[in-house]
């Protein structure tokens, strides 16, 4: 499949209405895969859990995470993050950063809307986390379809095609 160039990427992450899907490990090793609004802030995903959520919880006792932001319609353009979340602000440091939170929520909701609702939570801690898309710990991959006029073959990551070789040994293995 095509990748985005680095300004298709940038457009399509500051899109309005995409949910970030941070993956996580539980404590008892289990996956974890939460969805969530966020905002790219300087060239990293933020994004804001609550004190009590598990997401947060597995972050800090681990800050290795795995990211997708996905579109559900055409050209179905996706971008995958593996990354470290850096603490930005620790739970009950909230004030410092509120205006970066009502920034979140406007993305998904109306202005007014966005204010009730983070007036409506005010009172409970949230901690505020980012994923830089820069750092060297962070590996980024993105892809669509191919647009109108853009070749349809090979679509798919070379790795996912059989060749010769392969049907050779798949035949050979099936005796």
């Amino acid at each position: 499949m095509p990748k985005l160039t680095e300004s298709e990427a940038s457009i399509f992450l500051d899109e309005p209405g995409h949910l970030l899907r941070v993956a996580t490990v539980d404590a008892d090793g289990m996956p974890r895969n939460v969805p969530i609004w966020y905002l790219v802030d300087r060239r990293r995903l933020v994004f804001t859990p609550r004190v009590h959520s598990v997401f947060l919880a597995n972050l800090l006792r681990d800050p290795r995470v795995g990211l997708t932001i996905d579109e559900d319609s055409l050209p179905y353009r996706k971008v995958t993050v593996q990354g470290v979340a850096d603490l930005l602000y620790a739970p009950g440091a909230d004030d410092e950063w509120r205006d970066t939170y009502r920034a979140i929520a406007s993305r998904y909701i109306p202005v007014e809307a966005a204010e009730a609702y983070v007036q409506n939570t005010i009172d409970q801690p949230r901690a505020l986390l980012g994923v830089s898309l820069d750092a060297p710990s962070s590996r980024v991959l993105s892809w669509r379809m191919p647009l109108e006029g853009e070749a349809a073959s090979g679509i798919w990551a070379r790795r996912y095609y059989l060749d010769d070789t392969i049907m050779a040994k798949i035949a050979d293995a099936a005796g």
